[in-house]
């Protein structure tokens, strides 16, 4: 209810409400009903909808909120019985002081579990709809997603939405390899990191010893792109929470100078804690605007990494609410910010150096249309570019990355 009220992040409010009301067995079954009714949200409401005479968005909010999380249960989680998820829904009705709905809720859960085939939207007869209620995205999503990619790879696109991800890890090699950070964490490699497998990794002593930061895949190919080296200047412009920072670190070998700018000062108070923990002491952060141009820097970086504000829709997987939050508005909203940071970040950039501009989003404005307006307006030359989709074995989240060279003085 918090999340739906307050437009809150998922992450963050389960944290909190976790941390201070929730008894150790029961966080990991709190977790995965909270991030499952997210995730599943759309398709949730369609099967209430179809059994209800009041439709979801007309109920009571707690009312709205329970029936969702009791029909999650019915129908994703086999180890609790169909009867325990309608008699507990019973019960918290009238410990909430809904005793006069508990009717109402007890039918309208009877039924769906007595109705195991509701009939849900047929793909050949609606195609965006059957997309937004099977893998819960809004229809203005899969209408443009279907608009972009064509219907099978907007299929697979939502359904990669839907996974539960692991957890990605980025090794410190600045005091460890992959090689034994797998060993110690008894984890799984990937092209250039590790696939956690439990939850509880962050309390691991190799994670407070420093030996690694969480980094999606994806994210790690963009500081790759923009490859830097020893001895360098470095910017990051929109860095909390850090990860792309502490990776730029490892591969110059921490030498050098990286200063990383974010509008935040509680997310780069948190990166300098990390900061310490991973050993790291060339990374000076700044709080700074990324639009507004600071005078000292211009041309003085050899490289300067853009990771922009954007809609988010690549990393749904992670943020499930991040879908119901963003309206297509967002997208023009957030294209013309990107231009505006853009505009700003190509001043430090040296003349012969690297710009790279990523962001973890799947729009076209936001991606590849905002790239064609950079070398357009500006002089620098596109040297590379690549848009990774969600991919379901590969672990990617959705994510775009462009690189730039300066060709003069601006």
């Amino acid at each position: 209810m918090k999340i739906e009220k307050d437009d809150g992040y998922a992450s963050v409010v389960l944290s909190k409400i976790l941390d201070r009301n929730i008894p150790e067995r029961s966080r990991a079954f709190v977790t995965e009903i909270v991030n499952g009714v997210l995730r599943n949200q759309i398709y949730l409401d369609y099967i209430i909808d179809s059994v209800s005479k009041i439709k979801t968005e007309k109920m009571r909010p707690f009312i709205r909120q329970l029936l969702r999380i009791s029909v999650y249960q019915i129908k994703f989680m086999d180890r609790v019985p169909n009867s325990a998820a309608v008699n507990e829904a019973i019960k918290l009705t009238k410990k909430r002081k809904f005793q006069r709905l508990s009717g109402f809720v007890n039918a309208v859960l009877r039924e769906i579990t007595r109705n195991e085939h509701i009939k849900l939207p047929y793909k050949q007869d609606d195609p965006a709809l059957y997309l937004s209620v099977i893998y819960s995205f809004p229809l203005w999503i899969t209408r443009y997603y279907i608009d972009r990619f064509g219907l099978e790879q907007a299929e697979r696109i939502c359904r990669a939405g839907l996974n539960t991800p692991k957890a990605h890890l980025c090794p410190n090699t600045l005091r460890t390899t992959i090689d034994k950070l797998a060993d110690i964490l008894g984890a799984e490699k990937t092209s250039g990191g590790l696939l956690a497998e439990h939850s509880d990794f962050t309390q691991s002593d190799a994670f407070k010893d420093g030996l690694f930061h969480v980094m999606d895949e994806s994210s790690m190919r963009a500081v790759e792109l923009l490859n830097p080296q020893p001895g360098e200047t470095v910017l990051d412009l929109c860095a909390a929470p850090g990860g792309k920072s502490f990776y730029c670190s490892y591969l110059m070998q921490n030498s050098g100078r990286i200063i990383s700018m974010d509008i935040h000062q509680h997310k780069l108070d948190k990166m300098n804690d990390s900061l310490n923990r991973l050993g790291i002491n060339i990374v000076q952060t700044r709080l700074a605007d990324a639009r507004k141009v600071v005078p000292e820097l211009v041309k003085q970086a050899d490289r300067v990494l853009v990771d922009a504000p954007c809609t988010g829709l690549g990393v749904v997987r992670r943020k499930p609410d991040i879908k119901y939050a963003k309206q297509p508005e967002d997208i023009k909203r957030l294209a013309a910010l990107q231009r505006e940071i853009l505009s700003a970040a190509r001043r430090y950039v040296k003349p012969g150096g690297r710009l790279v501009y990523s962001t973890c989003t799947l729009t076209l404005e936001e991606n590849d249309e905002n790239a064609a307006w950079f070398t357009a307006n500006n002089s620098f030359e596109q040297m590379a570019s690549a848009l990774f989709l969600p991919d379901e074995d590969w672990h990617y989240d959705g994510f775009f990355m462009s690189s730039f060279m300066r060709k003069e003085n601006l």
